[in-house]
């Protein structure tokens, strides 16, 4: 390996987005007496820790709808390490581990990883009686603050997810809450301001969050019972509600991981998170900065293999960057398509970056050594655009 420290849509919504915005008349249920002891005990003894402050050389911005940084090229080698224990950030938060698997993986020649703020909604966000989101415990900023302070160590680019389709997933303590909120605008803009601003505020000055997911795949609150099957107009609307939060409030850049790839395309479906449908339901501001889609092999019947096509021929907007932000990091068995073939792939096919699932081997997709192979491959070829700072 090479040295390396180196942007109005009412047809589309008459089609897509029927329904109207609706309120929610079910109580919602607060946390209980027994939750809000144990969590207050569990605060008393954390130790205070110091909010990175950058200089903005490392900052990631946008010019001609590719990443830059310092003005130079950055092409996304990143990987997913969506969690250590399932409700990190707010729960159970390993700051050994994560410290040592992000020294890991700058070794190893990734820049960035994805990692959930939120799992099943369980951990870390407070609601009040009336189902609004009153804020965010102790422990949670706590845990944000220090792996932030080590992605900044480790220089490491996160792309925080706030939250999944799993928070309104039944089961999941919170589900109700979830949902209601999505539906409700007013309770939508409780979650905007009181978690999504004060989160963007916090971290802004850290060059190292360089963008804010805002729901990994939305398209199961949509398309599945379990997740509450919630119209698209109200998911619009909250994820417009959200971007405008972050755009007004800091430089971080904004995403959603859409899990569907026709759910980002016009050409293969409806683009729910375009720029007009998202400013026709929450106003300006409220746009995506990059498109972040997903990929999987059971999609290759009706859709075939990103790995061999161009952002331009699933109709993507290529004003805008593009990354795969979740695939198999081992690649499309289906296809015999190895990691190390599908990221060059998609590099030559004008992606600008991939996300493999994971790094830390959180399932039967492959792990550490299918993400190193990848980078180091990658590193070889480009390095200077994946450490242009080194």
């Amino acid at each position: 390996m090479k040295q390396r420290r180196k942007q109005l849509a009412m047809l589309l919504a008459g089609v897509l987005l029927t329904g109207t915005l609706c309120g929610c008349t079910e109580k919602q249920e607060s946390s209980t007496a027994a939750e809000s002891a144990a969590s207050s005990q569990a605060e008393e003894s954390l130790a205070p820790v110091e909010l990175v402050q950058s200089d903005g050389k490392a900052r990631v911005t946008i010019a001609d709808g590719h990443f830059q940084v310092d003005g130079k090229p950055l092409w996304l080698c990143g990987t997913n390490t969506p969690w250590d224990n399932w409700d990190d950030i707010g729960g159970t938060f390993d700051a050994d581990f994560w410290r040592e698997h992000f020294a890991a993986l700058h070794e190893a020649g990734i820049n960035s990883s994805r990692v959930w703020i939120l799992c099943s909604g369980d951990a870390g966000i407070r609601f009040g009686e009336d189902g609004s989101v009153t804020g965010m415990s102790e422990k949670f900023w706590n845990h944000a603050d220090q792996l932030m302070a080590i992605a900044a160590e480790q220089k490491i680019y996160i792309m925080a997810t706030m939250m999944s389709f799993d928070c309104c997933k039944t089961g999941n303590r919170n589900n109700k809450k979830f949902r209601a909120m999505i539906e409700d605008e007013t309770l939508s803009q409780s979650y905007v301001d009181n978690y999504i601003i004060p989160f963007a505020k916090r971290y802004d000055s850290n060059d190292y969050l360089f963008s804010i997911d805002l729901c990994n795949e939305p398209d199961w609150i949509h398309e599945n019972a379990e997740s509450g099957k919630i119209d698209w107009k109200p998911l619009v609307r909250f994820f417009g509600q959200c971007a405008q939060g972050i755009h007004r409030n800091s430089d971080i850049l904004v995403t959603t991981g859409i899990g569907y790839i026709p759910n980002n395309s016009d050409q293969r479906g409806t683009n729910v998170v375009s720029d007009q449908l998202l400013e026709y339901y929450a106003g300006e501001d409220s746009y995506m900065d990059f498109y972040s889609v997903h990929f999987y092999d059971w999609m290759i019947e009706w859709h075939g293999v990103p790995f061999e096509m161009s952002p331009a021929d699933y109709g993507l907007d290529t004003s805008k960057p593009n990354v795969m932000g979740e695939c198999s990091a081992k690649g499309s068995e289906q296809e015999g398509i190895d990691l190390v073939s599908a990221a060059q792939q998609l590099y030559d096919n004008g992606w600008d970056g991939v996300y493999p699932w994971t790094s830390n081997g959180s399932d039967t997709n492959g792990g550490f050594a299918e993400v190193s192979a990848y980078a180091k491959h990658m590193d070889e070829q480009i390095d200077d655009l994946i450490f242009p700072l080194e």
